[in-house]
């Protein structure tokens, strides 16, 4: 069995940048302040070229639609949109994190953080649930435009 290049890296970024969220995380309960600094830009970094890798494949080659039995499609279909939803949502808290951090809004960072994390770490989680489902589980259908995989109208 092979899996495609593009996703299994995109996929990897997403695992990177949770698991060095979960670091900065134990970092700055030991109260080492740069070293979470600069672990949380790294996994800022990590989850944007997972974004950009992503972006770039669906706008070149497109995404690639649920391949597997028919009775599963509508429960992936909907996992997938939760997936999305949840990914979008942890972008923004993200965003919002990092502004607070580095504008030392410490008080709106530490009480944001946690939820951030939290979040992200699920988003990271479903992204391998989905990549198994596309490209490991099941063999991955046509590859399409966004709206056509979710929708899917092949």
């Amino acid at each position: 069995m092979s899996v495609p290049i593009l996703p299994t890296i995109s996929t990897s970024f997403i695992v990177l940048s949770a698991i060095l969220i979960a670091i900065g995380w134990v970092l700055i309960k030991q109260k080492k302040i740069e070293a979470h600094k600069k672990t949380m830009i790294a996994a800022a970094i990590s989850a944007l070229l997972f974004f950009i890798i992503y972006i770039s494949r669906t706008v070149f080659l497109g995404n690639t639609a649920f391949g597997g039995p028919e009775h599963l499609r509508m429960y992936y279909t909907i996992f997938l949109v939760f997936h999305i939803i949840l990914a979008t949502s942890g972008a923004v808290f993200g965003i919002i994190t990092l502004i607070a951090g580095f504008s030392n809004k410490l008080e709106r960072h530490r009480k944001i953080a946690p939820i951030t994390s939290i979040i992200w770490f699920f988003v990271a989680i479903t992204g391998v649930i989905v990549y198994l489902l596309l490209y490991v589980f099941y063999s991955g259908g046509p590859t399409t435009s966004v709206i056509k995989a979710i929708l899917n109208n092949q």
